[in-house]
């Protein structure tokens, strides 16, 4: 049985290559524009269901991990942002607050289906205004949930974590282990 992580990124491949080098990458083509949910949190989940699902559906007898993240601000969905002004819009409203960042996880083996939600929160110092401009005219923003990844710039505005820092990188990667090892 093979494990096939259902996501182009960079950064779950790397988090996953912690636990396991034996796996294959391949991004799912789920339509992610037509689900809805009532939280933040039930969205992602349905996002990483999804995903996962598509995949276990063309790869049958294969393990596959699929996953979501996104940034929860007092129930509004941070996605990317689509544009400078979009990018800045969320970077204030994130600046000087605190905010929820859902990541959900799916594992499935195409007999049975498994899958859970991690949620931290995440505090911001105030942001300038020439942080803001200067942030939002690089192209870190732009592939990246909330317009902000910590692992880049965006570190330097960090106050606090309250939970699990691979669930805001986008595989909380304890619990994810502790699910594969009920398929694997």
């Amino acid at each position: 049985m093979n494990l096939i992580l259902a996501s182009g990124s960079p950064r779950r491949r790397e988090l996953l290559s912690l636990y396991t080098t034996d796996f294959t990458v391949c991004a799912s083509d789920f339509d992610e524009s037509a689900v809805t949910a009532d939280t933040p949190a039930r969205l992602v989940e349905k996002l990483a269901r999804g995903k996962c699902l598509a995949v276990a559906a063309q790869h049958p007898g294969n393990v596959v991990l699929g996953c979501d993240t996104v940034v929860d601000v007092n129930g509004e969905v941070f996605g990317k942002p689509h544009s400078v002004e979009d990018a800045k819009r969320m970077l204030r409203a994130l600046s000087g607050a605190t905010h929820a960042v859902h990541t959900g996880v799916c594992v499935s083996d195409g007999k049975r289906t498994e899958s859970f939600v991690d949620s931290c929160r995440v505090t911001f110092f105030p942001l300038s205004a020439a942080e803001i401009d200067f942030y939002a005219s690089t192209q870190e923003p732009y592939d990246k949930a909330g317009a902000y990844a910590i692992q880049g710039r965006a570190a330097l505005w960090l106050d606090r974590i309250e939970g699990d820092y691979y669930t805001i990188m986008g595989l909380p990667l304890s619990r994810t282990v502790q699910l594969l090892g009920h398929f694997l």
